[in-house]
């Protein structure tokens, strides 16, 4: 929101000093400061884990003589027959996961955040189910299960995060996003730790390994999936999305049951007033942008994404965004970060590591230390900003690409011999994911979600995050065939990415770190879109009362006849919040 001037920064000052006061405990303090704050936060954790211990669980799965048994050509016992059938394994729940995260959005709005995460997580068991059969159907299941199960990961990917940050209070939010990321790195941390307990069930080899080992890795992620669907039947709707659809009424309810205050707190009216001036705003823009999908029908609900979408393409300025957010997100993938989550295990098999259960120890340590090193982006990402951190960490993982390449094409035909290049290469394989934990892990969801206008924002994150599932889909699919096919050269092709991705992010991607939306313009060349935005939004703060309620708040008068009089006075500049 934007006020004019100096009295009206002075307003926006005082109310947020007031709602701080009113709120008190900011940030992980305020997780424990009430039962219904808690609930939130577990449901974020749960969501998240979810989403992490699906992408992690499936390598360890892949090395199991067990599993590779009922397999056939989609996972072969010799590593030198055609990988591309093992590729469509893996990647096919990417492929799941991007129409899921398509068709998210519209799910969300047309049924409610509520029902969206009900749907996404009944589609998600359904997978899940349709895998475990997988002793009889073999490979054919496994493909159909994980397609399924990709497009419930990649709903509730998008609807879980969005319906915690309408429900939790404005001092958690922050707290949730963190909370969010560490738990999806949690996640693949336990999976990986999993494969590497279940792989010991009935023995370690082909003949003595019972099909529990996988199926157990498989069918644990039920468990937190079906705890999620009770829990969510007993939480509310969201109040954003409840305003938007003409339900004032009991929006104002649920926020006050929510913040344990009563209907008439000032505090869960200046909340509802703002819930209730963006979900103006979008209307509006929508009347404004696209006339003939203002009525909230289902069938414009659906098209409305696509046809936002296509616009961000129709302007050179807005071109430069979307090129931002999907180059950022095809780098992202490219850094093979899930090259390495995917098939850990058969790369440290091929840098060395002769036996299974060594190579899935290895590939425990890559989920601890993605877990720990993803903390300090958490932590410091705002204070250091943006561009460093993505540029190391660009750097710093391809480095250790490139000294991959150079010891696996120096010791390739003699890793018995030399014990110690081999675990020099795995020791550079967790460097480098310490280096993804810090950077680009957090940090490319960040760019890509602050460089929108408002107006834009919903439809430009789910632009990028297209991107991502996407790119993803690809890197999951051609990584066996390349690691089958060239060796070395595989992490060649990551590292000399990875570096033009470095490139790309310190010489094309401007520093977001602290900018308001019309600097935002500025850089890219729109200028005045933000500043149209606010214009809009202030328009409709003022019909609904909001900002006379901010005028009251901030010690000011609340008399709407002496704030006009007030707004007559010349201002100067602007102040976002």
């Amino acid at each position: 929101m934007v006020a004019g001037g100096d009295t009206g920064a002075a307003v926006y000052d005082a109310a947020l000093k007031r709602r701080q006061d009113m709120m008190g405990a900011s940030g992980p303090m305020a997780l424990v400061k009430n039962f219904k704050v808690f609930r939130i936060a577990l449901f974020a954790c749960i969501g998240g884990i979810l989403y992490g211990y699906n992408q992690g669980m499936f390598s360890g799965v892949l090395a199991m003589p067990a599993f590779q048994s009922h397999m056939g050509e989609y996972d072969p016992f010799d590593d030198t027959a055609d990988q591309t059938k093992k590729g469509w394994l893996t990647a096919i729940l990417e492929l799941g996961a991007w129409i899921g995260t398509l068709l998210s959005g519209f799910i969300a709005e047309a049924i409610s955040r509520k029902y969206g995460v009900l749907v996404a997580v009944t589609v998600f068991v359904l997978g899940v189910v349709i895998q475990a059969t997988a002793q009889s159907g073999g490979a054919n299941v496994i493909l159909a299960g994980r397609f399924v199960t990709g497009m419930g990961v990649g709903s509730l990917a998008t609807i879980v995060p969005i319906y915690n940050s309408e429900v939790a209070p404005p001092e958690v939010r922050g707290a949730l996003v963190a909370l969010q990321q560490l738990a999806i790195t949690f996640g693949i941390l336990v999976s990986f730790w999993i494969d590497y307990g279940t792989n010991y069930i009935g023995g370690t080899t082909l003949g003595t390994q019972q099909d529990a080992a996988w199926l157990v890795p498989i069918c644990l992620q039920l468990f937190p999936a079906i705890i999620l669907f009770v829990g969510m039947i007993f939480m509310p709707f969201s109040p954003r999305w409840l305003v938007h659809h003409g339900r004032e009424g009991e929006a104002r309810k649920i926020l006050a049951s929510l913040r344990g205050l009563s209907v008439d707190h000032e505090l869960v009216e200046l909340e509802f007033l703002e819930i209730k001036a963006q979900s103006q705003f979008e209307k509006r823009t929508v009347a404004e942008h696209f006339p003939h999908l203002r009525e909230q029908t289902t069938w414009n609900v659906f098209k409305l994404q696509f046809v936002a979408i296509k616009s961000l393409f129709q302007t050179k300025a807005m071109f430069k965004r979307v090129t931002v957010a999907c180059v950022t997100m095809f780098f992202q993938q490219w850094t093979g970060i899930n090259a390495v989550l995917y098939y850990a295990p058969s790369i440290f098999k091929q840098l060395g590591m002769s036996s299974t259960t060594t190579s899935l120890l290895a590939t425990g340590v890559v989920g601890i230390v993605m877990f720990v090193f993803t903390v300090p982006a958490v932590l410091y990402i705002d204070r250091v900003g943006r561009k460093p951190v993505l540029t190391v960490g660009a750097i710093g993982m391809a480095t250790c690409h490139i000294i991959i390449a150079v010891i696996v094409a120096k010791n390739a035909d003699q890793w018995s011999t030399q014990p110690a290049a081999g675990w020099a290469a795995v020791v550079m394989v967790w460097l480098f994911v310490i280096h993804f934990g810090y950077s680009w892990g957090p940090c490319s969801w960040i760019i890509v979600a602050e460089i929108w206008p408002l107006s834009s924002r919903a439809y430009g994150t789910s632009l990028g995050a297209s991107s991502n599932w996407m790119n993803n889909f690809i890197v999951g699919q051609v990584t066996p065939i390349m690691l089958s096919k060239i060796g070395y050269g595989t992490y060649v092709l990551f590292g000399l990415l990875t570096f033009m991705g470095a490139g790309f992010i310190w010489f094309f991607v401007p520093e977001t770190k602290r900018l308001t939306l019309e600097e935002m313009d500025v850089i890219f060349g729109s200028e005045g879109t933000a500043q149209a935005d606010f214009e809009r939004m202030e328009e409709i703060n003022l019909e609904i009362g909001l900002t006379v309620m901010l005028q009251g708040l901030g010690g000011n008068t609340s008399n709407p006849d002496v704030f006009e009089e007030k707004k007559k006075i010349p201002q100067e500049g602007s102040q976002e919040l």
